[in-house]
């Protein structure tokens, strides 16, 4: 399988583009901070539905954006199936297969397989376990059909039960009765989580058994000794190796821990808190492993994972070799492009046109990211400049409205202030007649004659 044409809209940094990929290698080419990452990752999220960058879909979307879109285009047997993602920044996310009904997003997980090597594999040998973590849950998601769910449900389940676990650890309740309906609760949401968590756990023994032959082969080539190594899964609880009960038997466990899990608000135990560790001659790689053997250990392990996502679809997972060139000495660098020649399509990121590689003979296609991100800033700055000129026009047109307006008002005004004056004046007019008749018509009389 492979993908021909990629197009992402408000993903990270990127507000539109497209990308046409060849088959064999296609290289994204251009200097750090320009996007590439954010390219494979939306690949990466398409294959697994979730990104090994961060637990949480709010920083796939562009800032300001209510959602991101990631479209494909993926090729397997002279087929062409388009898939459609939409990462909201809050609600669900949602998919589409050829323009088909909406579906959840874990229905289309698993379809395009794909494995990501990048700079930060390091971390699954000495990284926290939330790391390690993440691995078997991108992978178990692309090989266990309805592993998705079972992790969505769990993931529920665990908020639930630990807002309750909070809210009785800081209530005071006035009597049994509301204490004893509050405990019901939480007996049914631990239920729950016991149950699924049974079931998350599980699976995840079941991929490290999995991965443990192919990796202990793989890790054999690549450190080109005799070194013995082991992948060994530590859940949080030892009950889940009673073959009986496990549940009940971690019910009991549960219980014991009530008081520290009231006071402190959380889930003390359960798949939230697995780990798995990786044994080197007996010893804990975290603690004795050398640099080397780190990388070693870590490249071992996503190609281990590439060998059964090929095994279980019958066809070799897209491989994305993320900036990981620069982490690699000469050795595990030549190591790991010979893997990647023997695979159907390959993406990687590189920063200069000089640390392009040659891997074998698979045809080579190299996307200028850097002209993409210019593309980009131009239509920005172009819908700036549209978006301003639209708002002067506005401004202009509301400035013209206001002066029409005055110059009607003032008309109106003058109109009113004449028709005044005249009828001002038609009325003086009128008084000054009446003064003149009553003047002409009025006998004043005149003063004493002398003599009289």
């Amino acid at each position: 399988m492979r993908i021909s044409k990629l197009a992402l809209d408000h993903f990270r940094s990127w507000s539109e583009v497209v990308l046409d990929f060849g088959p064999g290698v296609t290289i994204l080419q251009g200097h750090n901070g320009l996007g590439k990452t954010n390219i494979v990752e939306a690949i990466e999220v398409l294959s697994t539905g979730v990104s090994h960058r961060t637990s949480s879909s709010l920083p796939l979307v562009q800032r300001g954006q209510k959602a991101a879109t990631i479209r494909a285009n993926a090729e397997h047997s002279d087929r062409t199936v388009t898939y459609e993602l939409t990462i909201r920044a809050k609600g669900a996310n949602r998919a589409r297969i050829n323009g088909g009904p909406s579906l959840y997003m874990r229905e289309v997980v698993g379809q395009v397989p794909s494995v990501m090597f990048s700079p930060n594999d390091q971390r699954l040998v000495s990284g926290d376990p939330a790391a390690r973590r993440r691995f078997l849950d991108q992978a178990a998601s692309q090989l266990m059909p309805g592993y998705s769910r079972v992790l969505q449900d769990f993931q529920h389940v665990g908020r639930q039960r630990a807002a309750l676990l909070k809210s009785l650890g800081s209530t005071e309740f006035i009597d049994n009765s509301a204490r004893d309906a509050a405990l019901a609760g939480l007996e049914v949401w631990t239920g729950q989580f016991i149950q699924i968590g049974l079931q998350l756990t599980q699976a995840r023994r079941k991929l490290i058994e999995r991965l443990h032959d192919p990796f202990t082969t793989i890790y054999t080539q690549l450190a080109g000794s005799s070194e013995h190594v082991e992948l060994v899964y530590e859940p949080s609880f030892d009950e889940i190796f009673v073959e009986s009960d496990p549940a009940a038997a971690i019910s009991r466990h549960f219980q014991r821990l009530y008081a520290g899990e009231t006071a402190r608000g959380v889930n003390l135990i359960g798949p939230q808190r697995d780990d798995f560790v990786v044994q080197l001659n007996g010893m804990d790689a975290r603690e004795f492993a050398s640099n080397g053997e780190m990388w070693t250990i870590s490249l071992a392990l996503k190609m281990a994972l590439v060998s059964l996502l090929t095994e279980s679809h019958g066809y070799s997972p897209i491989v994305i070799l993320d900036d990981v060139f620069a982490q690699l000495d000469e050795s595990r660098r030549s190591q790991i492009l010979a893997f990647a020649a023997q695979q159907e399509q390959v993406i990687m990121t590189v920063a200069a046109a000089s640390d392009v590689p040659e891997i074998g003979d698979l045809p080579v296609t190299i996307i200028d990211v850097e002209a993409l991100a210019h593309k980009q800033l131009e239509a920005q700055q172009m819908l700036e400049q549209q978006l301003a000129q639209v708002k002067t026009a506005v401004q202009l047109s509301s400035k013209n409205s206001t002066e029409q307006a005055s110059a009607k008002a003032q008309d109106a005004t003058a109109q009113t202030a004449s028709v005044t004056v005249q009828e001002t004046s038609v009325t003086t007019q009128d008084a000054s007649a009446t003064v003149h008749d009553a003047v002409e018509g009025t006998q004043v009389p005149l003063g004493p004659h002398k003599g009289e």
